[in-house]
């Protein structure tokens, strides 16, 4: 089997054929590493590799029954330390910086059998839906390099679309996996907030908004990453009951008396393509030919105040981060030790007061009671991930009347500060106004690669449930998939 053919398949098999004497860890460890040679120039997908401790740690693999034994896989760069590897948030005041210590999350991926080959590129601290970093440039969408292929995991989307790896792990606070998912023809599923393991420096990353967890071409990939890394931990600040074992078995049992809801319009008000419209009601068609009853409903909260809610937290986390960074590196930090939109977070963060700040939480609460009471009704609700395809690498998605307000933003009034963020922010979210308020109820959501645009670009449609009901995303997903509905791309 080629290198291109053997990184497509999907991790379980490759993981069986390890089982099975039919090749070693460090042959696949091999054939990512010369997939990474062969496709990153062009794509800026990975930004760090680690060819000796990979390939040693293949040698050393012993079969223990991990259920994806010898099976290489790219770390975000972002939030899924592991020591002595390179941990620098793509921020100038890192760039030198090593990790200390494993991440909790990271050890579970090791002790589930994978093999961790290096690093993907993501935008400093993971702030944007395009990933354009300036330490490492910007990734690139392997449909077409004149586009983006998401963010803030889009190297991990970049990776694994274009045969890199046979899964790539993730990150999502805001969209983060959904959306190069959407973008780039891939699985992405945000887990139930608390599902994955956090710790030991960070239990609350983001208030719970953002969870790890993976991209993914193969729904059965998708499950058995979800059963194998799904937590209960005793000191977590968010919990949710473990899904009980067998979940793979489980897909091809889905409930056709659950009723489906579905909206197209964006929930703040933005507009939608007709592309993405499109894409939905093929689902519906499909699903209603399948069996299910599926019904147009309306948005349950206010989009504009949850999106509001979610950039008072984005600020407020930033100042709180780059408070704890001053007393490390004994200094104040500084306009030049940031990209422009950092900077202008941590300087309206500093205004932010308390009241401010857990009346964004409550806004989050009251949404997820909102959702909840939704899903009395419509166990699944349906939409577009993204409002668009992918965003061309050349388009300028803030103006160059905000740019010059963000770099006097400190001059600002508080609340024109925020208003500020709220406009500057505007473009970027018409492309994807669909997938925060997964992240902010706390419940999962999952894109599916469903459609292809006349012009050969993909876009998702998202499901999502309540809290724990990751069965039933995937369970409709293994449907779609079953029937060949997925649109990825190919050698």
């Amino acid at each position: 089997m080629s290198s291109q053919n053997l990184m497509r398949q999907p991790a379980y098999r490759l993981a069986q054929l390890v089982r099975d004497h039919e090749v070693s860890a460090t042959d696949l460890v091999n054939t990512a590493y010369q997939q990474i040679d062969r496709l990153n120039p062009d794509l800026n997908a990975v930004i760090t590799t680690r060819h000796q401790q990979a390939l040693g740690e293949a040698a050393q693999l012993k079969d223990t029954g991990q259920p994806f034994l010898g099976v290489p896989i790219l770390l975000k760069g972002l939030g899924q330390s592991l020591a002595g590897e390179p941990s620098t948030n793509a921020n100038r005041l890192f760039q030198d910086y090593r990790a200390t210590i494993t991440s909790n999350y990271t050890r579970r991926l090791q002790a589930a059998g994978f093999i961790i080959i290096g690093q993907t590129n993501f935008p400093e601290f993971g702030f944007k839906n395009v990933t354009d970093s300036q330490m490492y440039g910007d990734a690139k969408n392997p449909f077409n390099t004149a586009y983006s292929p998401g963010g803030s995991s889009g190297g991990a989307a970049s990776a694994l679309a274009s045969g890199m790896v046979p899964i790539a792990s993730a990150s999502d606070g805001g969209g983060s996996i959904r959306i190069p998912a959407s973008w780039s023809g891939l699985i992405g599923l945000k887990p139930t907030r608390g599902r994955m393991p956090m710790g030991p420096s960070d239990w609350r990353s983001w208030q719970g908004a953002s969870i790890n967890f993976a991209l993914t071409r193969s729904v059965t990939d998708t499950a058995l990453f979800l059963e194998s890394m799904q937590a209960l931990q005793a000191a977590a600040v968010f919990q949710v009951p473990l899904i009980k074992a067998g979940l793979v078995q489980r897909l091809n049992q889905p409930d056709r008396q659950l009723k489906i809801g579905y909206l197209t319009q964006s929930p703040v008000g933005t507009p939608v393509d007709s592309e993405a419209e499109q894409a939905v009601l093929a689902a519906v068609d499909f699903l209603r030919q399948a069996g299910w009853t599926v019904e147009e409903i309306n948005w349950p909260t206010n989009g504009d105040a949850l999106i509001r809610s979610y950039y008072t937290m984005n600020a407020g986390e930033t100042a709180h981060m780059f408070q704890e960074i001053e007393a490390a590196i004994g200094r104040s930090v500084t306009r030049d030790d940031m990209e422009l939109l950092t900077w202008a977070l941590y300087q309206t963060g500093k205004q932010i007061s308390a009241v401010d700040y857990i009346d964004a939480l409550s806004t989050w609460d009251q949404a997820a009671a909102q959702w909840a009471q939704l899903h009395e009704s419509y166990p699944l609700v349906l939409c577009p991930t993204t409002a668009t395809v992918a965003i061309s690498l050349n388009e300028q998605l803030v103006s160059n009347e905000n740019l010059a307000l963000m770099n006097q933003i400190d001059e600002l009034a508080p609340q024109a500060q925020r208003e500020l963020i709220y406009d500057q922010w505007l473009p970027s979210l018409t492309h994807s106004p669909f997938t925060q308020q997964a992240n902010l109820t706390g419940e999962p959501a999952i894109s599916l690669p469903t459609h292809l645009t006349k012009t050969g670009l993909p876009i998702g449609i998202q499901l999502t449930a309540a809290k724990g009901q990751e069965e039933l995303l995937l369970q409709i997903a293994k449907l779609f998939e079953d029937h060949h509905q997925f649109k990825m791309l190919a050698d």
